[in-house]
């Protein structure tokens, strides 16, 4: 009720606004000067009634005839209105008037009305601020903002430091990305993924450049998880950017031979092979032996050589772009076909690669839908799980 109150206040008040120069038209000094262009017309006449008596000669009622016309002349330019008879009548001026105030107040309103009600929400609850923060749904905006508001409040929350740094980073607020991660290292300790993140962060403020400090967040990284990838791709990339091509061949060829079959990333590695002057043989039979299970898999498209001559031209921005793509590529075959053991255990490392834990844990519960923990198959799933810390509860019974 509220709402539709200030609506009528906020029309009248627009409607007395439109209606001022209208009503002030109406009332304003038309009929004045109207009122004395017809005095300078009767004294016209009393003039030639004189004349024609003998109360005045010729010659000066020829000069009070010029004066008297002068000053009518000057009072009808400045009413807007002629001197002669056939002025507009105030009649139509106020079925003018009439029509313009008739409009502003009725049909103005209306046509409004109509179109908020067609256009508009008249049904929406208002919603504060404070209401949509307290209950924000899926909106990512309302749960960052959020999570910022209780992070001002609580500057020594890791935890949520640890939220908001992937999603600053994802969200290109690199600034905010890096006071987040390191808030997190500092609050909770040192994690591959934390300063996997922070590195990549560092790489992001340098234009794609993997600093000295990036490196080492890196190496540290590695230290702390030996199956890492991410870091290891990077520690690669800081070689061949330092100019040693033999190095950075070297340890790109070592990362695919560890790399699963198919591995999303491997066309980004086999890129900087043939870059640093190595063979796409050694990215064509990189990747240990499929996992094994009782079902055959249908095969799953790799990267082609296309792939690896459009990510030449690519920033690592969008080589990251790219390996997302590919990696949901193969969250959707994965879907459609889910019989394929190997693809979900590519698929649940290939998020925690991606820092994605979140679709890293849902892949692994749907991996566990088709293969259940109760088989050898769905057992290899479980101790991926325990590898990466992803819970295996929920669709496990």
């Amino acid at each position: 009720m509220l709402f539709w109150i200030l609506i009528a206040v906020l029309t009248a008040g627009l409607a007395a606004v439109l209606l001022f120069p209208l009503l002030r038209g109406a009332t304003g000094e038309v009929p004045d000067r109207a009122g004395e262009a017809a005095v300078y017309r009767d004294q016209m006449k009393e003039l030639e009634r004189d004349r024609a008596s003998g109360l005045i000669g010729a010659e000066e009622a020829d000069y009070a005839r010029a004066e008297i016309g002068r000053r009518l002349l000057a009072v009808s330019a400045k009413a807007g209105v002629p001197a002669a008879a056939d002025a507009p009548k105030p009649e139509l001026r106020k079925r003018g008037h009439a029509l313009a105030t008739a409009f502003i107040i009725l049909i103005l309103p209306a046509i409004g009305l109509c179109l908020y009600i067609r256009t508009g929400s008249p049904g929406l609850p208002s919603q504060p601020l404070q209401a949509r923060l307290d209950n924000p749904g899926n909106n990512l905006d309302l749960l960052v903002a959020k999570a910022e508001r209780h992070l001002a409040q609580n500057p020594d929350d890791g935890a949520g430091w640890d939220l908001l740094a992937p999603i600053y980073l994802r969200g290109n607020r690199v600034g905010d990305a890096d006071l987040a991660f390191r808030n997190a290292i500092r609050l909770l300790g040192e994690t591959p993924e934390r300063l996997s993140g922070l590195g990549e962060t560092m790489i992001a403020e340098s234009d794609g450049v993997v600093t000295e400090d990036a490196r080492t967040a890196f190496a540290r990284s590695v230290a702390l998880q030996a199956d890492n990838p991410r870091a290891k791709f990077y520690l690669a990339l800081a070689l061949e950017q330092g100019g040693r091509a033999e190095d950075a061949r070297a340890a790109f060829e070592a990362l695919a031979k560890e790399s699963p079959p198919e591995a999303p990333w491997l066309a980004l590695v086999g890129e900087h092979i043939v870059k640093n002057g190595g063979s796409p043989a050694a990215v064509a039979g990189a990747g240990g032996p499929a996992a094994g299970g009782t079902a055959e898999p249908a095969p799953l498209p790799g990267p082609t050589q296309g792939d690896i001559a459009a990510a030449k031209t690519m920033s690592s921005g969008d080589q990251q772009q790219m390996i997302r793509g590919m990696v949901e590529s193969l969250d959707s075959k994965l879907r459609e076909n889910p019989n394929n053991l190997p693809g979900w255990l590519r698929l649940v490392r290939s998020y925690m690669v991606l820092n994605d834990r979140a679709k890293a844990a849902a892949a692994l519960q749907a991996g566990l839908k088709t293969f259940p923990a109760t088989g050898a198959d769905g057992q290899q799933l479980v101790a991926l799980a325990g590898e990466l810390g992803l819970p295996t509860q929920g669709e496990v019974k």
